[in-house]
């Protein structure tokens, strides 16, 4: 048995999954506004069971790495294609990163032809003629008219093979324990890079499973993982076990999804909590089986085995 501090990682793996992703750069006059439009587009992004994108910040930025040196936030999206996930940015940007006082938007992943996804090249239209273009290093910028100057944003930008769905399962007493364990978990993998948490605050209380009893719905509530219902359905809870709260992970890379893997399940290893597991469907849905063990070893800190 693998075992951190105490805690019981199960033998498992997180089951996750293919998707379409790309990385902007959103800058400001200040920290505080650049982080209100990071906020607000990545907002309603947390499963695309039923938003149009998966979505959350990555990183603060300092001057010294934005493309016009101010404070900035790295932001990531992903969708199940690229033009799902092309719709999805350019709506996000066109109504919380264009309206937002004094932000501007640049890609953080430069692709190719084929692979970029418009922006600037779409919102310019709403210059009505106006606007402007200009090429900077190589990247072609548009000048878009706004009532405090003007909105400056990329022409396109890149999209890339990102993986979705890694995702863990932290099982405590009680609750109050599972979501301490849970807060420390989201904030260690948000010192990771390439990677977000995108449920709210990095935490997810209602884990799903695929399929309900009710036709037309994708998913529906995990009975397995819920205490309330240990007399009317199968449980895979330990008896002492009143709370589990779910880690859901979304990265640029496989490796950046496992590293950051690793490190929310250290950090979620508090007293009170019994196990740590992970969500699956047997291997038949997802492109990658994240193995819990696997992940620990490749990225040593305290575990011990008993």
């Amino acid at each position: 048995m693998l075992t951190i501090r105490g805690v019981e990682i199960e033998d498992t793996f997180a089951e996750a999954f293919a998707m379409r992703a790309t990385a902007l750069v959103i800058t400001a006059d200040s920290a505080r506004w650049a982080h209100i439009a990071a906020q607000t587009a990545t907002g309603y992004g947390t499963s695309i069971i039923g938003c149009d994108a998966e979505a959350g910040i990555d990183q603060v930025l300092g001057v010294e790495q934005t493309p016009d040196g101010r404070t900035g936030v790295r932001v990531l999206f992903f969708s199940i294609n690229r033009e799902g996930l092309g719709q999805a940015v350019f709506n996000r940007v066109g109504q919380c990163v264009l309206t937002c006082p004094t932000a501007a938007c640049y890609s953080d992943v430069l692709g190719e032809t084929d692979d970029s996804l418009p922006l600037g090249s779409k919102l310019r239209f709403f210059g009505d003629g106006l606007q402007s273009s200009k090429l900077v290093g190589g990247r072609r910028l548009w000048r878009i008219p706004v009532m405090d100057g003007e909105f400056v944003c990329d022409e396109t930008t890149g999209s890339v093979k990102g993986v979705a769905g890694g995702n863990f399962l932290i099982m405590a007493e009680e609750q109050a324990c599972a979501l301490q364990a849970a807060e420390q978990a989201s904030e260690a993998i948000a010192g990771c890079p390439d990677v977000v948490t995108p449920f709210p605050g990095g935490v997810c209380r209602s884990g799903s499973k695929v399929g309900s009893r009710y036709s037309g719905l994708k998913a529906s509530c995990n009975e397995a993982y819920c205490p309330t219902l240990r007399n009317l359905a199968p449980s895979a809870l330990p008896p002492t076990v009143n709370a589990t709260y779910e880690i859901i992970i979304d990265g640029l890379t496989l490796p950046a999804v496992e590293k950051a893997l690793a490190a929310g399940i250290r950090a979620a290893c508090l007293p009170g909590v019994v196990r740590i597991g992970a969500g699956n469907y047997g291997g038949k849905l997802g492109r990658y089986n994240i193995r819990l063990h696997e992940v620990l070893a490749n990225h040593p800190e305290q575990a011990a085995r008993t």
